[in-house]
């Protein structure tokens, strides 16, 4: 029987995640013989003729075991010196530990910037494909030390979506030190289990992760799931298992039942919506009637001015906005033909009247259906 763990399991193309939690020890800098499991693993996924692409925590952790700090930092200065200087030893264990296996390796640093400007997005998709056409690991982090709270991604789960999407992965793995997702929280019920395969849009979902209660680390179980359905965009489903457990991806290869499996519900977004999909801050928001919200959502049809109610935000045309319904619920978002004061100028009316409004016509629409990608 072909079950989806074990067509997962001979997938091609992964990316996998290691969190904070599991590849430091406590705050003390890396766990070096972790990391050597690992990439004895990975090392015998690519016997098997898998590419991999690893997207790493722990550069701020291991920063602060070099520095003697026992503490996170909460100021942004400390905590990018001290990804400056964890970055350095993190990307050296993996380098060491990957040449023992006669495999080379990638230093790849990326920001929201490289994934909001469309020519930096498609760069950085190139190289990595690149380095996997070439059987070099890449292994990727964001850029802590130029990263701004304003521009950041957040979280590791994010990026490894991200990654995802960019080289198209037909699985994520994110590794962590809990055996999946559970149905209850296991710290206050003790007849928690684990689940083992869930629709990646399947609501209960959300009621079912909790905040993360690690020192280090900046996700929880909410932003594994929000990640596992941004990978989901790009046709890639998500396996959350625990990296404590013995070879654990190699498991994972050979279809076993390990963590939670969430599964795409929809077919895989075209690679433009997909980079408009994962615009992760938008410039304004356009409030749309029912009629304008419902038409978007079954037909896939563009935004018309006639059909929003509200603007807000500071916006230039080619910008990302969100579009929202009446409730205040996402409908899609996407890149706007107007700026803020054109849309404010023609937003209720028809599109035969925006010449005799702005002086001129652009577009007939707010929003493309072809640069619109629903949420």
């Amino acid at each position: 029987m072909n079950t989806p763990r074990r067509q997962l399991g001979e997938a091609r193309r992964w990316v996998v995640k290691i969190g904070s939690a599991l590849i430091t020890r406590d705050g003390q800098g890396l766990n070096r013989q972790a990391i050597g499991g690992w990439a004895q693993q990975i090392a015998a996924l690519r016997e098997q003729g898998k590419e991999l692409v690893l997207v790493s925590s722990g550069a701020v952790a291991e920063g602060m075991g070099r520095l003697g700090w026992r503490r996170r930092p909460h100021a942004l200065h400390e905590l990018q010196a001290a990804a400056a200087v964890g970055q350095m030893g993190l990307i050296q264990a993996y380098e060491s530990h990957f040449l023992a296996h006669g495999i080379h390796s990638a230093q790849i640093l990326l920001t929201h910037e490289d994934m909001k400007d469309r020519g930096r997005y498609l760069n950085a998709r190139t190289t990595l494909r690149s380095l996997l056409t070439l059987r070099v690991v890449p292994v990727v982090n964001e850029n802590d030390t130029v990263a701004t709270e304003e521009i950041r991604f957040g979280d590791n789960d994010t990026l490894a979506a991200l990654v995802a999407n960019l080289v198209e992965a037909e699985l994520l793995v994110i590794l962590t030190d809990q055996a999946g997702l559970y149905d209850r929280d296991p710290r206050t019920h003790q007849g928690a289990r684990v689940m083992e395969q869930c629709a990646i849009l399947d609501p209960a979902l959300d009621r079912m992760a909790g905040p993360s209660i690690g020192a280090l680390g900046r996700g929880g179980m909410i932003t594994k799931i929000r990640a596992a359905r941004r990978a989901a965009r790009s046709g890639a489903a998500t396996i959350i298992a625990s990296g404590i457990e013995t070879r654990v991806l190699e498991r994972i290869a050979s279809g076993q039942t390990v963590g939670t499996l969430l599964l795409p519900n929809s077919a895989p977004l075209a690679a433009r919506k997909q980079w408009i999909a994962n615009q992760l801050r938008p410039e304004g928001r356009l409030y749309l009637d029912a009629g304008a919200a419902r038409v978007i959502r079954e037909q896939g049809r563009s935004l018309l001015p006639v059909g929003v109610t509200r603007v807000e935000g500071d916006f230039r045309r080619g910008d990302m906005v969100i579009c929202l319904d009446p409730q205040g619920e996402e409908v899609a978002r996407g890149l706007v033909n107007y700026d803020t004061t054109e849309a404010r100028r023609i937003l209720g009316r028809p599109s035969t009247q925006l010449e005799g409004v702005l002086g001129y016509v652009d577009e007939p629409e707010l929003i493309h259906r072809d640069n619109l990608a629903l949420s």
